[in-house]
């Protein structure tokens, strides 16, 4: 159906499917107004980088381990595989000077100690510890159901049978 009036139609026909052909290439060209295209994607946020480097420097680590490892094992199978465990090192506690100085300390200290009681004079005597003994033995001797001798004078017949 034509959308304008003409006389001919023949004419008609080829404006309007010339028109309708303009407007099919200017809808196909045409720019929407709202944005339909997906949003931007970023690589930094799909790639996690640093995850990468850790795993690269993890692989690193574990190549030179193994390295290492097969050299020690070549070496090995290349000599005779010797041990060599000599210590040339002197151990050396860490409290040893701390020890020194305490046992300093101490050793003044018996030293002083024997000082004061060398300095001390004997407040017992010995004489009055002797006259104590003989009278406590003589009380003794006279409350004992036996004599004194007793114990003395069995030892004594039993070493001459």
């Amino acid at each position: 159906q034509p959308t304008i009036p003409a006389s001919n139609r023949y004419l008609k026909k080829k404006w309007d499917e010339k028109y309708y052909s303009e407007h099919r290439i200017l809808i196909r060209d045409a720019r929407p107004s709202v944005d339909t295209r997906p949003p931007p994607t970023y690589m930094h946020l799909h790639m996690k980088l640093k995850k990468i480097q850790l795993e690269e420097e993890r692989m690193a680590t574990i190549e030179r381990d193994n390295r290492i490892l097969l050299e020690k094992m070549t070496h090995t199978m290349r000599t005779t595989g010797c041990v060599n465990n000599r210590n040339d090192y002197e151990s050396k506690s860490l409290n040893q000077e701390k020890r020194r100085r305490e046992l300093l300390r101490v050793s003044k200290e018996n030293e002083t100690m024997i000082k004061r009681i060398m300095a001390r004079k004997n407040d017992t005597d010995g004489e009055n510890w002797k006259n104590s003994w003989s009278k406590n033995a003589s009380y003794l001797d006279n409350i004992a159901k036996y004599n004194p001798d007793w114990y003395l004078s069995k030892v004594i017949i039993n070493c001459f049978r």
